[in-house]
């Protein structure tokens, strides 16, 4: 289906009664928060989104809050570090393992077999159990799972958020995990139960949605520019290293293997970034990364 401009400016934008002050009664939070997930739903379906790109920032999101809610210092560029130059066998770090565990969860289609892969720690038959444990709508059985494995694993609060967003992938019926309410539940809010518990649910959802309905807009924008100015790239291997720019939140040049050298890599990167569709995120000379 083709869509017109202004039509996909409306899609791309929350609309504003949902985000506009703040609602005054629980039902009001439910029936806000249901509206924020459909709205999403409809962003996440859209093919001019780059849909792997936005979860690889909502992963880099997610693990940013859920280490700082653990009392770790890391922000975004020390965790893009952590994984960008792990070296196979090394240990990426306390909170580098939860970044670790939200983009394993979120780059390959919703799976026992994903979820195992991101909690290496937690058997697939025990995710499984509790991911059955859930019932009822969405959001209710993503409270119901989220206290499931709190009360199970109370030390792994971040594998009890992402479990929850899982549950409310699969209740929503997409195909991919995205770390809605990781993102943005409190810490505060993890000893509550009940009604309370789904309370926080729905106010993080609407949280999250103002964050990331702006962010699918601002990455459609910046992809729809490099893909624009692809065709234009010479270099032998740039679709290939279009296509991973497009799907990952940072990107070393030596993970653009198919320009064949890390020269050309660096060449090729420091390119884009000169034509304005891609930029350097770390601000050094050395050991740089990019980025949409």
């Amino acid at each position: 289906m083709n869509y017109a401009s202004d039509d996909l400016e409306t899609i791309h934008q929350i609309p504003s009664w949902v985000t506009a002050g703040a609602a005054k009664s629980a039902e009001d939070v439910a029936f806000l928060s249901g509206a924020a997930l459909s709205h999403l739903h409809l962003v996440f379906k859209r093919t001019d989104v780059p849909q792997a790109l936005v979860r690889d920032r909502m992963a880099l999101r997610a693990a940013e809050v859920r280490a700082a809610q653990s009392g770790r210092s890391e922000r975004a560029g020390d965790l893009r570090d952590a994984l960008a130059f792990l070296e196979d066998g090394d240990p990426a770090g306390p909170a580098g393992e939860i970044y670790q565990s939200f983009v394993r969860a979120t780059e390959r289609k919703l799976s026992i077999s994903s979820l195992t892969r991101a909690l290496p720690n937690l058997p697939a038959n025990q995710i499984a159990e509790w991911l059955d444990a859930g019932k009822g709508a969405p959001v209710t059985r993503a409270a119901e799972v989220l206290s499931v494995v709190l009360d199970a694993v109370p030390r792994q609060p971040f594998a009890a958020m992402l479990l929850a967003d899982a549950a409310l992938a699969q209740a929503l019926g997409w195909a991919h995990l995205v770390p809605l309410l990781s993102m943005s539940f409190q810490r505060g809010d993890l000893n509550k139960s009940g009604e309370d518990l789904r309370l926080a649910c729905h106010q993080a959802l609407l949280k999250s949605a103002r964050e990331v309905v702006p962010l699918a807009n601002d990455l459609s924008r910046k992809s729809a520019r490099l893909m624009a100015v692809s065709s234009k790239l010479r270099a032998k291997g740039s679709e290939s290293a279009v296509t991973l720019l497009l799907s990952k939140d940072a990107v070393a040049p030596k993970d653009l293997v198919s320009l064949n050298s890390a020269r050309s890599a660096r060449r090729f990167c420091d390119r884009l970034v000169e034509l304005g569709v891609a930029r350097e995120l770390t601000g050094r000379e050395t050991f740089r990364l990019y980025g949409l």
